[in-house]
C-alpha cells in the first residue's frame, strides 16, 4: 500500500486519526513513544478547540482577537507594565506585542507612557474605558470557561490543572525552545 494510502479513502475524525498516526509510527517507522504522541496530540488540540471557541464566542464579536485579549488581560491585571513584562505574561514575543499594542491604543484600549525611571522604557496599562471593557469581556469569558469546565468534577478540575503545570514546570530537565 503507498503512503497514506487507505487513510484517504476512509472518513477519519481526531481520534481515529490519532491511533491511525500511532499505529503507523510504531508500525512502520519504529517509534516508541506512542502515548507521548497521543497526549501532546491532545493537548494541541484541545487547547486549539477552546482557544478558538473563546476568540469567535467572546472576542471576535467585540472586535478583538485572542492575541490583543491576551494583552489586555495582562495589562488590566498587571499593569501598569513594560512591553518585555507583558510579552513574557502572554508568551508573545516583544515585535507582536508591540504590533498588537497600536491599535488598541488608537482605540482607547490601551495607554503607552514614558516610564517613571528610565525615559527610554514605557509602560502599558489600560485606559478607563479599556477597564470598564475588560471587566464586561471577561465576564463572559469566565462564563464560557465555566461551561468548558463544567464537564469535569472539580477534583478532575484541579489535577489537570496540577498535571499541566507539571509538565510546564519540568520543562528545564531538556532543551526546550521557545517563549516562557
Amino acid at each position: 500500500m503507498a503512503e497514506g494510502e487507505g487513510a484517504q479513502e476512509r472518513e477519519l475524525d481526531f481520534w481515529s486519526f490519532v491511533e491511525l498516526a500511532n499505529g503507523r509510527l510504531a508500525a512502520e517507522y519504529g517509534f516508541s513513544h506512542q502515548l507521548a504522541t497521543e497526549v501532546l496530540l491532545t493537548l494541541n488540540r484541545a487547547s486549539n478547540i477552546v482557544t478558538y471557541d473563546l476568540e469567535a464566542s467572546v472576542h471576535r464579536p467585540r472586535g478583538l482577537s485572542w492575541s490583543a485579549f491576551r494583552l489586555l488581560f495582562v495589562a488590566w491585571l498587571a499593569g501598569p507594565l513594560e512591553p518585555k513584562n507583558a510579552a513574557a505574561l502572554t508568551g508573545m514575543s516583544r515585535a507582536a506585542v508591540s504590533n498588537l499594542a497600536k491599535p488598541l491604543i488608537a482605540d482607547g484600549l490601551l495607554d503607552r507612557a514614558p516610564a517613571d525611571q528610565d525615559g527610554r522604557s514605557v509602560r502599558l496599562s489600560l485606559t478607563e474605558r479599556g477597564h470598564r471593557e475588560m471587566v464586561e469581556i471577561f465576564a463572559a469569558q469566565n462564563e464560557r470557561e465555566h461551561e468548558w469546565t463544567s464537564v469535569l468534577t472539580e477534583a478532575e478540575q484541579r489535577i489537570l490543572v496540577m498535571l499541566l503545570t507539571k509538565l510546564i514546570t519540568n520543562r528545564d530537565q531538556f532543551d526546550v525552545r521557545g517563549r516562557n
